[in-house]
Parts: C-alpha cells; sequence; structure tokens
C-alpha cells in the first residue's frame, strides 16, 4: 500500500511539473552582483538545475529562465508550447577567482543527460533540450573542449546532443519558478526523482 501511495504521489508531481501551465506572475529581477562573471546553460527542467549551481562555492546568484529563441518577453507558458524557440535556462553569476568557467561545465554535464537528443528524461520537446551558450570566444573554446573530452570518455556510446550556441539574450523566468527547489520542496523532491534524473545520474556519475 505504501508503494502505491509513493506511486500516485510521483505521478501526481510529474503531471504538474515543468510541462504544466503555470499561474502568471512578474519575471524575476536579474541583480547582478559585482566584480562577477556570468555563464548561460540549457539543462532541461529549469528547476532542476538551478540547485547544483547554487550548491557550488563560488557561484554568487543563479535564475532560471530561458534562451536561444526570438520571441521578446517570453512567458512560462509561451515557451512551454515549444513555438518560440527558447529552451529553459539557467544563468549563473560567479566569482571567477574562486570557481571557474570550466568547473561550471563540469556541474552542468553532470547534471543532465547529454545524449537525449529529444528533451530531458521525461520532459519532451526542444524548450528541454540541452545547450551551452558562450558569450566570448573563450567560452566557445572551452565548452567546445569540454564537449570533446566527454565524448571521448568511456561514459557514453552515442553522440553528445548538447548544443554549443552564441548567447542572445536571457529572459528571466516568472518569480514563482526561481528558486523552485526551496519554495516547494516536497514537490521538486519527487519530481526530480520521478522524472527519472536522479537515478540517471546515480547511475551515470555514481555519488559525485
Amino acid at each position: 500500500m505504501k508503494r502505491i501511495v509513493v506511486a500516485l504521489f510521483i505521478l501526481a508531481a510529474l503531471f504538474v511539473a515543468c510541462c504544466t501551465h503555470a499561474a502568471p506572475d512578474d519575471p524575476a529581477r536579474i541583480i547582478v552582483p559585482p566584480h562577477s562573471a556570468a555563464a548561460v546553460f540549457s539543462g532541461g527542467c529549469f528547476w532542476c538545475i538551478q540547485p547544483p549551481f547554487d550548491d557550488a562555492k563560488g557561484v554568487l546568484s543563479t535564475y532560471v529562465g530561458y534562451a536561444g529563441g526570438n520571441a521578446q518577453n517570453p512567458t512560462y507558458d509561451e515557451v512551454s508550447g515549444g513555438d518560440t524557440g527558447h529552451r529553459e535556462s539557467i544563468e549563473v553569476f560567479y566569482d571567477p577567482t574562486k570557481i571557474s568557467y570550466k568547473q561550471l561545465l563540469d556541474i552542468f554535464w553532470r547534471n543532465i543527460n547529454p545524449i537525449q537528443t529529444d528533451g530531458q528524461f521525461y520532459d519532451i520537446g526542444s524548450q528541454y533540450t540541452t545547450a551551452i551558450y558562450y558569450s566570448t570566444p573563450e567560452e566557445k573554446r572551452e565548452a567546445t573542449g569540454s564537449l570533446t573530452a566527454l565524448q571521448n570518455s568511456a561514459h557514453f556510446n552515442a553522440p553528445i546532443a548538447t548544443k554549443i550556441l552564441p548567447l542572445d539574450k536571457f529572459w528571466p523566468a516568472e518569480e514563482h519558478h526561481q528558486k523552485y527547489s526551496q519554495k516547494n520542496p516536497a514537490h521538486y523532491e519527487a519530481y526530480h526523482a520521478g522524472s527519472g534524473r536522479d537515478a540517471y545520474l546515480q547511475q551515470t556519475w555514481g555519488a559525485k
């Protein structure tokens, strides 16, 4: 009986997860920390990609939002429809004297399925596909090098599907999506596990 209740809870969490329509609210206001650098990644459902970066020493702040599309001021409902060209993304502000861009890339790779072509885990659609957005030639070089190294590693037997793209603009998501794991921890944990992300990361990377 307990297993049935847990299964039903996970299914309910998936039903109202990133693929559902959210109540409208205003986009978050981005406050750029002084003396910081910024990096933008798309790793599927942005609820799940934010905590790993928040936990990293040297990361000053993070905001989830949208990148890669053409529409101005995109909303969650618009992006979740898959028609704007945007991906759910995260902008990471960090202190480059305490954490490097290369280390951020490592955090990114270890929290996604880089060979999945149609989304991430149970979230299917172009808005959930993975990407690294670069703002400088140096970021492009490092991102390309890290992708090549990952492709040549023994972890994967299929091509890396993650795109490396120039950053046009990052649009912050609505405020209630920010720090979702802190605002709704029970739902977040159920979704993270129920989506298949948790099991995949454990199988691929172990306890790291």
